[in-house]
C-alpha cells in the first residue's frame, strides 16, 4: 500500500505529544535530555572501534548524530509536518517509505525516552539508575521494533548507495526540495547516501550494530542486571560494561 501523507503526520503528532508531556512537567524535560546524552555516550562506548575505523567511522558517526543524538528537532519537525503532502508528491515512493520508517523510529524513540525518564529515580545517570529505568519501562517488543526500524533505515540508505543514478537524481532535487522546505531531509538523504556508498557495502557494519544492540538489550532485561550494574564484576560482563559510569 502506498505511503500516505497521513501515515507520516500521525508519527509526527506522536512526537509532538511526547514533547507536550515533557513541557507539562518541569522535571521531565531535563531528565529526557540527560537520558539522551547518556545513551549517546553509551553508543560512543559500544562502537568506539567502528568510530575509529577508516571504513566504518563515517557511518557510525552518521548513526550517532542522526539517530542517537540529543539535539532538539522541534522546529525542524514542525516545519517538516507542514510540507509532508509535498514530500509524498515530490519524492520517489521508496524514499517516502524510508521517511515513514524514520518518522516511526523518531516517534517510538521519543515515547520510550519519555517513559524511561519518568521511571528514573534521580540524576545524574549511572549504570544502576539506567538499568532500573530500562526495566521499569519494559516493553521488550517495542525495543526490538526500535532496533528493527534503525536497521531498516540503514539498509535503505545502503540500498540507495548501490544505485548510481540516484545520487544524480538527489542532486537534481536540491532546488525543488529547498523551495518546498525539504532542505533538512535532502541533506539527510545525501549525507546517508554518500556515507553508505563510501563503505562499499554496509552488511558488516549493520550486522555489528544488530549483534551488539540485541546482546545489550537482552542483558538489560536480565534479573541480575541491576545488581551487577554497580558491581566491580561488571567489568567482566561484555554487555553491561558498555554503560558509562556517568
Amino acid at each position: 500500500m502506498p505511503v500516505q501523507a497521513e501515515d507520516i503526520l500521525n508519527e509526527l503528532r506522536e512526537v509532538a505529544r511526547q514533547r507536550a508531556l515533557r513541557a507539562a512537567d518541569p522535571a521531565l524535560g531535563p531528565r529526557v535530555q540527560a537520558l539522551k546524552r547518556y545513551q549517546q555516550a553509551r553508543f560512543r562506548h559500544t562502537y568506539a572501534d567502528l568510530l575509529a575505523s577508516p571504513r566504518h567511522g563515517p557511518a557510525a558517526r552518521f548513526f550517532l548524530d542522526e539517530l542517537y543524538g540529543p539535539g532538539d528537532f522541534s522546529l525542524r519537525d514542525a516545519q517538516f509536518a507542514r510540507i509532508v503532502p509535498t514530500l509524498v508528491r515530490l519524492f520517489p515512493r521508496h524514499i517516502v517509505e524510508t521517511v515513514l520508517r524514520l518518522a516511526r523510529l523518531h516517534a517510538l524513540s521519543e515515547r520510550l525516552d519519555t517513559r524511561m525518564a519518568q521511571a528514573l529515580d534521580g540524576l545524574p545517570l549511572d549504570p544502576a539508575r539506567y538499568v532500573r529505568a530500562w526495566q521499569a519501562c519494559g516493553q521488550a517488543d517495542q525495543r526490538r521494533l526500535q532496533l528493527e526500524l534503525t536497521l531498516a533505515v540503514g539498509r535503505s540508505l545502503d540500498g540507495y548507495a548501490r544505485q548510481p543514478l540516484l545520487r544524480t537524481s538527489l542532486h537534481m532535487m536540491r532546488g525543488p526540495a529547498k523551495a518546498a522546505g525539504l532542505g533538512d531531509l535532502q541533506r539527510f538523504l545525501e549525507a546517508g547516501f554518500d556515507t553508505f556508498r563510501a563503505i562499499g557495502g554496509a552488511e558488516e557494519f549493520l550486522r555489528c550494530i544488530e549483534t551488539r544492540e540485541r546482546e545489550l538489550m537482552e542483558r538489560l532485561f536480565a534479573p541480575d542486571a541491576v545488581a551487577l550494574a554497580t558491581d566491580p564484576r561488571r567489568a567482566n560482563d561484555r554487555a553491561l560494561v558498555q554503560l558509562p559510569l556517568a
